[in-house]
């Protein structure tokens, strides 16, 4: 898997995972890409100078920035992982039900994060995968927040019930978001792009909430509305917590 840009190497450099190599593109002489490379070379990691056709060649989203990281490829965590880091907070968990686009992927993974949410459960089927992309998008953020994928999400949802976990799903005709208490240990149901929740996976949530809507257009992009039920969640801890 190849990690591109400036940011995203460098919040790679701060995790355990094995790195392979890195290119480098030859001559940058701006300050940030040479603190990146000191960062680099004190990690001891192999790191290759490269002409700028090469790494452009090499470039996916053609937002190097002249780095682009090569790691084995993304290993998922257990729902149990994700779990073990609950025990002892209220915690915060988002269930994707069917996100396919891996730009919405990626940018929920960055909200997730910088939410210091627990962790993001994804299904096998239907659902975007963690891979170059997702990891652009997010920023970096990938390497901070765990990331399950299971066979199945109704399951999973059941299973977070039995371990003291209050689930809503985010989806229009629920109760509005601002005046539902989301105290607690939550998750946080995220519907597809265009199907949004689905049947039975309403039907296994605790409720179902809503943000208000006061525009012609009666739809948020995916990740804009997990950003905003997130962060009512955080809210809500905050104002709890003084």
């Amino acid at each position: 898997m190849k990690v591109e840009g400036r940011n995203a190497v460098y919040e790679l450099l701060k995790t355990d995972k094995e790195i392979d190599k890195i290119l480098v593109q030859k001559d940058l002489k701006d300050d940030a890409s040479k603190r990146l490379i000191n960062v680099i070379r004190s990690h001891k990691i192999k790191l290759q100078p490269v002409d700028k056709y090469v790494i452009e060649k090499e470039s996916e989203s053609k937002r190097h920035q002249g780095f682009i990281a090569y790691v084995s490829d993304y290993k998922y965590f257990d729902v149990d992982d994700i779990l073990a880091d609950c025990k002892e907070s209220e915690g915060l968990i988002v269930v994707l039900n069917e996100i396919l686009d891996p730009h919405n992927l990626g940018s929920i993974i960055r909200v997730c994060e910088c939410a210091g949410a627990d962790g993001i459960i994804i299904g096998k089927d239907r659902s975007a995968s963690v891979n170059d992309t997702v990891m652009r998008i997010s920023a970096g953020a990938l390497n901070h927040v765990k990331v399950a994928r299971v066979t199945n999400i109704n399951n999973t949802i059941d299973y977070l019930k039995e371990n003291g976990f209050w689930v809503y799903g985010a989806e229009v005709g629920g109760s509005n978001i601002y005046k539902t208490d989301l105290s607690g240990k939550i998750c946080l149901v995220i519907g597809g792009e265009d199907s949004g929740v689905k049947r039975l996976t309403k039907e296994k949530c605790d409720g179902i909430i809503s943000i208000p809507m006061f525009g012609k257009v009666n739809s948020l992009n995916a990740s804009v509305a997990c950003a905003i039920a997130v962060y009512e969640v955080v809210k809500q801890k905050v104002e709890k917590s003084k």
